[in-house]
């Protein structure tokens, strides 16, 4: 099942067209995606406004040159990240892609969460991490090859499993360390060495929650560049176990009615949040 989720490609189809790096490069103004962390820089006053790349904002420095990714709306777009802690002049603000502040609109978050996915990969891909040679761009994609030892490296992305585990008109919610008291999300984690998806799902369940699921099924993904997941949701029927949070990575875990549902840190861009809307009633739970 294909859904139109933020970060998702589906998001931005007719606007943007992908183009391997290199390929057509020119002098061609167009658009920049400029990141200041989890923000992308837009205007004051039309914040849902990709910047032109003719010329950066005086008092901008950035940390990366401009990098093109491809086409929105017919020109290059091209992508770039300053300091977190730089000043922006009075005319422009960083506005959020994550989180619960969505002033942003979700074509431009989703935008901003590629160009975060491609220069987390291009910090991380300089060296070979099996000799530590130069690494140099595979012409045609976004992989690389070791100079030295000929290794290729391609991007490296992190298949997670969310799921939403029901027990009658009751859902299984976790609070892990990190996040703020009063806030809830589903059992989620990394694919292991060895494992199945469904596998994955029963193991996280387990180590997280302490109980036993069944009925495990597919539902939905959801690219997550915070810095580059692919999370992949799916329900579970209650098996069995008292439910036990971990102590560790999670703080505290319970059933909580469908009706009575708490925040969600992940904000309403998540796929944790769409399984909760669109399954969290028992009439869509089948």
């Amino acid at each position: 099942m294909s859904i139109d989720l933020p970060f998702n490609t589906a998001m931005i189809l007719g606007s943007f067209e992908p183009l391997p790096p290199g390929e057509g490069v020119d002098d061609t103004p167009g658009f920049l995606a400029l990141l200041q962390g989890a923000s992308l820089i837009v205007p004051v006053g039309t914040p849902q406004a990709l910047l032109p790349d003719v010329s950066l904002p005086v008092g901008i420095v950035m940390e990366t040159e401009p990098l093109r990714i491809g086409l929105w709306e017919g020109r290059p777009l091209r992508v770039a990240r300053i300091a977190t802690d730089a000043t922006l002049p009075a005319e422009y603000e960083a506005l959020p892609f994550q989180g619960t502040d969505i002033r942003l609109d979700n074509v431009l978050a989703t935008i901003a969460g590629r160009a975060a996915q491609i220069l987390h990969w291009e910090r991380r891909s300089r060296f070979c991490s099996h000799c530590g040679g130069d690494l140099v761009r595979i012409p045609g994609g976004w992989g690389k090859r070791c100079r030295s030892c000929g290794d290729d490296h391609f991007p490296h992305i992190h298949p997670c499993i969310i799921v939403l585990v029901r027990r009658g008109a009751d859902l299984l919610l976790i609070r892990n360390a990190a996040w703020s008291v009063g806030r809830f999300s589903l059992v989620a984690g990394f694919l292991d060495f060895g494992e199945s998806l469904e596998e994955c799902v029963q193991r996280e369940v387990r180590e997280e929650a302490g109980i036993e699921v069944t009925n495990i099924r597919y539902v939905a993904s959801q690219c997550w560049p915070f810095p580059s997941q692919q999370m992949i949701g799916f329900l579970a029927d209650y098996a069995g176990g008292e439910v036990i949070p971990d102590g560790v990575e999670v703080v505290e875990a319970g059933w909580f009615h469908e009706d009575a549902l708490p925040a969600s840190p992940g904000g309403k861009r998540s796929i944790s949040r769409w399984i909760m809307d669109t399954y969290g009633k028992s009439a869509g739970s089948s």
